[in-house]
C-alpha cells in the first residue's frame, strides 16, 4: 500500500452534505459520480493532497444504507492506494485477511477496489484501490 487514497464519508443527503463539505473546504466538489453496481452516488473534495468521499444510498438495499440504519452517518471506509491490485488482495489473503470480493470490481473515479471484511481489521473496513489503467 503506497498511500491514504481517500477517506469514504457514508451521508444521508448527497446535496445538503456537499454544501457543508464546500463551506468546510472552501471549494466545491471535484466530480460527481453514480456507482449503480453499489447504489451509491458520490461526490470527491480535495483538501490539500488529501480527497474525501461522500456516499450517498440510492437504494435501501445499498450498503451504504444498511450501514446508515446501523451506525448513522460518519466515517465509513479507508481506501488506500495500491500498485497492483490483484497482487495486494493476493498477499493480503495469505496473511489471513478475509476479502469481501475475490476479484476487483469497478469502483468510482476511475478505479478497481476490493474491501475487506473489517473482522479483520479492528472494525475499520478497508478498501484497495487502484487507477484503472
Amino acid at each position: 500500500m503506497r498511500k491514504i487514497e481517500h477517506i469514504g464519508i457514508a451521508v444521508k443527503n448527497l446535496e445538503t452534505s456537499n454544501l457543508l463539505f464546500e463551506k468546510l473546504f472552501g471549494a466545491a466538489a471535484y466530480k460527481q459520480e453514480e456507482v449503480a453496481s453499489e447504489g451509491v452516488k458520490t461526490s470527491f473534495f480535495m483538501n490539500g493532497p488529501n480527497k474525501i468521499e461522500l456516499l450517498e444510498a440510492t437504494n435501501s438495499e445499498s450498503p451504504i444504507a444498511k450501514f446508515i440504519e446501523k451506525k448513522g452517518e460518519g466515517i465509513h471506509h479507508i481506501a488506500f492506494d495500491v500498485e497492483d491490485i490483484h497482487l495486494e488482495m493476493k498477499r493480503l489473503q495469505d496473511e489471513g485477511f478475509i476479502l469481501l470480493n475475490e476479484v476487483p470490481k469497478k469502483g468510482a473515479d476511475n478505479k478497481l477496489v476490493c474491501f475487506l471484511h473489517p473482522k479483520g481489521t479492528n472494525g475499520v473496513l478497508i478498501e484497495l484501490c487502484q487507477e484503472i489503467r
